[in-house]
């Protein structure tokens, strides 16, 4: 058999953790498995990206940005 029988599984070198309490809240950026920062909107996650070199053309994209505990569009606790 020449298939995989596990589904394939994104290693993106961007992870946006979930949102954190704060004053405003927000959410911790690892790249390439190193915490860089803290963001608190996407502008925050391109920032970071572009400081170590990565081009971003797609947020949504999940073998370039992973997004634990919601999407691009999650900035505040629930």
């Amino acid at each position: 058999m020449t298939e995989q029988a596990a589904p394939y599984i994104a290693h993106p070198r961007i992870m946006v953790l979930g949102v954190q309490p704060g004053t405003p809240p927000f959410r911790i950026v690892e790249i390439d498995g190193e915490v860089v920062g803290e963001a608190k909107d996407v502008t925050d996650v391109l920032e970071a990206a572009a400081a170590f070199g990565i081009t971003v053309h797609d947020m949504d994209d999940p073998d370039v940005v992973r997004w634990v505990g919601g999407d691009k569009f999650t900035w505040r606790l629930h």
